[in-house]
């Protein structure tokens, strides 16, 4: 593989961080989805409470999806300003330019990831 550019380089950052900038926008949206579901008798019926407990169940689900997501986007952020972002955090080769373009995120070539 050949070296990235400064120009590769920097749209893969402006890539991770409008990534970055979606995923807190769709958290703070989230919000009340994830809130605690109250167990009043008297203003939710039984099928409802099940219900907004499934959602509830949901976007914490997505909610950890989206919090790996963020983990792993300040990672590729800090390899970049490091200067080691495009090689594998494992074996210290290159990752495909391919591979990047797919997920700017991704920390390993696809030997290491196999």
């Amino acid at each position: 593989m050949t070296e990235l550019t400064d120009a590769a380089l920097a749209k893969f950052r402006q890539q991770l961080e409008t990534e970055r900038d979606e995923l807190v926008q769709q958290q703070e949206a989230s919000d009340a989805d994830r809130a605690p579901v109250t167990l009043d008798q008297q203003s939710v019926g039984r099928l409802s409470r099940m219900d907004a407990m499934q959602v509830q169940a949901m976007a914490k689900a997505v909610d950890d999806r989206r919090k790996l997501a963020l983990v792993q986007i300040e990672a590729a952020l800090k390899r970049l300003d490091a200067g080691d972002f495009g090689y594998c955090v494992n074996c210290d080769e290159p990752i495909a330019r391919k591979r990047l373009e797919l997920d700017p995120k991704a920390a390993s070539c696809i030997k290491c990831a196999s």
